[in-house]
């Protein structure tokens, strides 16, 4: 996966110029759980995709997502934040206007490098077109940028659960729903594998956002390698409307639904599993 994004950013960097280039590289090539694009090659394979070392590219698309909303997310008009993955984020190094830019630049990349790679699988030039239209959808205001924003409108606000889900599904979820879907679609898998992933995802997506709660409560910047910030810009979570001990149980429960929905699907995945284990097991 990391020599398949070096690949992509290298070309990016030759085409954005040494500025636009540089943040990209920054906010791409910094570390990170990649789990979007693991998600995206282990649905490819377990909806019966071959061609694994093409998988990779694509895989990229959704990293490039990732990047960029990240990149933006810690702007000084967003969260505000200095510290990414324990380094500096892309704006202290780079500056807002060069950094949002090289964010906005991420997302015609990103859908260019879909439709581009999807077209060398299983699915060809045709159903690229519908892998690069998921990407874009979960990537829009209907999904992760319309989470942002009203992550945004949240802060100060008691937002109850029907909000709070709405909110992570768009903000978290609908990127990782797309990382499993834009994979199995790949691999010209079934309508039946195709929905039974995007429940898994769907409650992984939960799951996750959960998780990031109970962190942001109970780790340092030291552990997580970003300052926790939920409290300090006044933000609801699920700790703050359960607790701590009711927050993991919850989160926990959406893992179960998403094993649910893989054997109910029909896949046999082991890795698919041991990822949404992951998603409330990490420490960070």
């Amino acid at each position: 996966m990391e020599a398949a994004l070096e690949s992509v950013v290298s070309r990016l960097e030759s085409e954005t110029g040494a500025d636009i280039g540089a943040a990209i590289r920054h906010g791409v090539m910094s570390g990170g759980k990649r789990l979007r694009p693991i998600l995206c090659t282990t649905a490819y394979r377990a909806s019966g995709g071959g061609a694994n070392g093409l998988i990779y590219p694509l895989a990229v698309s959704l990293e490039l997502i990732h990047a960029y909303s990240l990149m933006h997310d810690d702007l000084p008009c967003m969260d505000d934040a200095e510290l990414r993955r324990g380094c500096p984020t892309t704006h202290v190094d780079h500056g807002e206007d060069v950094t949002s830019r090289a964010g906005a630049a991420l997302i015609p990349a990103a859908a260019l490098q879909a439709l581009s790679s999807a077209a060398q699988l299983e699915c060809g030039p045709k159903g690229a077109i519908d892998v690069a239209r998921e990407l874009m959808e979960a990537a829009g205001a209907g999904g992760m940028i319309g989470g942002q924003w009203l992550d945004l409108e949240g802060e100060g606000e008691c937002l109850g659960l029907d909000e709070l889900n709405g909110l992570y599904r768009r903000k978290t979820g609908a990127l990782l729903m797309a990382s499993l879907v834009v994979g199995a679609r790949a691999a010209r898998g079934s309508d039946h594998v195709v929905e039974a992933l995007r429940r898994y995802g769907a409650s992984i997506g939960l799951a996750f956002q959960i998780a990031d709660d109970v962190l942001d409560a109970t780790q340092s910047a030291e552990t997580l390698g970003k300052r926790p910030s939920d409290a300090e810009l006044d933000k609801s979570t699920y700790v703050g409307l359960y607790g701590l001990e009711e927050a993991r149980n919850r989160a926990r429960a959406h893992v179960d639904d998403a094993l649910e929905a893989l054997s109910s699907g029909g896949i046999d995945a082991p890795a698919l599993n041991s990822l949404a284990l992951y998603v409330v097991e990490r420490d960070k």
